[in-house]
């Protein structure tokens, strides 16, 4: 499951750059004024940076989701453990009850 995250964040790089890098183009080659192209760019580039913060965010979220998951799960088993110990303590208990009452009765 970290592997195709890792993959889809792989990607998602990659499509941001190829964008920026297409966008870079398209000003360099549009007929357009100096001014115009750098009003462009700085529109291009708050774009681009809300763009990321936001990316990170929604990462930040999401990793925030993974480790409550992960504590959530941690609980779990930890109460499943405790369970199962408790149960086979009970059960010795009862055993060694039961073969002492019949060492009684025997001896």
């Amino acid at each position: 499951m970290a592997d195709d995250r890792g993959t889809s964040a792989a990607v998602l790089l990659a499509f941001l750059s190829g964008a920026a890098m297409g966008a870079v183009a398209a000003l360099l080659l549009a007929p357009q004024s100096g001014d115009e192209s750098r009003d462009q760019l700085r529109r291009y580039a708050r774009r681009a940076e809300n763009d990321l913060r936001d990316l990170a965010g929604r990462a930040g979220e999401a990793f925030e989701d993974v480790v409550d998951q992960g504590k959530d799960f941690v609980d779990t088993k930890r109460s499943v453990l405790r369970e199962a110990f408790d149960a086979g303590r009970e059960a010795m208990r009862r055993e060694r009850g039961r073969v002492q009452d019949e060492g009684v009765e025997r001896g």
